[in-house]
């Protein structure tokens, strides 16, 4: 079974940028399809973004398309999500989570993301 910790939320203005890292502990990590959520508050959790196992296939939502860039290391059993030209509306507590397919069954404790205007 596969751990994570997410890392690299904090408070920044409006147009900063941001790197989440999540770290994996476990031998499988390379195995699963990795993903990043967000959860603001009053919200329901939901999807930014997704990495194959491979690294080469990703997929976004449309809100973060363009602004967002998820990758991972397998080597070092992290993967990374940088944010770019970040707004008001990206202030949530940020999650990733491991899994097969589209069925996502491990989650780290997440970060927090506060974006001021």
């Amino acid at each position: 079974q596969v751990q994570l910790v997410e890392s690299g939320g904090g408070l920044v203005q409006a147009g900063a940028s941001l790197r989440l890292s999540c770290a994996a502990s476990g031998r499988t990590f390379s195995g699963y399809t990795m993903g990043w959520f967000r959860q603001a508050p009053g919200k329901e959790r939901k999807l930014l973004a997704t990495v194959r196992p491979s690294g080469i296939s990703a997929y976004y939502v449309d809100s973060v398309k363009g602004r967002f860039t998820i990758s991972r290391e397998n080597a070092k059993n992290t993967v990374y999500l940088q944010m770019n030209s970040l707004k008001p509306e990206d202030t949530a507590v940020y999650y990733c989570a491991a899994g097969v397919g589209d069925a996502y069954d491990v989650w780290g404790q997440g970060t927090q993301v506060t974006v001021s205007s």
